[in-house]
């Protein structure tokens, strides 16, 4: 006999995307990720934009594609979406061998890494009192 599990209601509805094989090393994934926690999607996907970085073409799709789910799935409202988690993992390193002199052979590690990005609407924030 099996226990039959509880139904927990999630308050927080999580919308999550995953790409699992980006062709990029977790140590020049994580400033990026670093730097777009917190904002909101517009003005990460704006700012990712504008990176001179190579890697930053998959985490803008990524982020598109979990706004897109956040849509669709949850009918939450885009303009209010955050990004509340983004962080990355490490998978396999591809190893390839390059010719040097006398004979020798020099590794070349080839690493590919996973990124996750987890969005939340934002809470609108009471005031208190004026301000003007």
């Amino acid at each position: 006999m099996s226990k039959k599990r509880k139904k927990v209601p999630n308050k927080e509805k999580i919308v999550r995307s995953v790409n699992k094989n980006i062709r990029s090393s977790v140590r020049k994934l994580n400033p990026i990720l670093r730097e777009i926690v917190g904002k909101k999607v517009d003005v990460a996907i704006r700012n990712l934009e504008f990176s001179e970085k190579r890697i930053t073409r998959d985490i803008r799709k990524t982020i598109s594609s979990a706004v897109a789910n956040a849509e669709n799935n949850f009918q939450y409202d885009i303009d209010k979406l955050v990004v509340k988690e983004a962080y990355c993992g490490k998978k396999i390193t591809m190893k390839r061998f390059r010719p040097r002199a006398k004979g020798r052979a020099a590794p070349i590690l080839k690493p590919y890494s996973s990124i996750t990005i987890i969005l939340s609407e934002a809470n609108k924030m009471e005031g208190h009192g004026t301000k003007s």
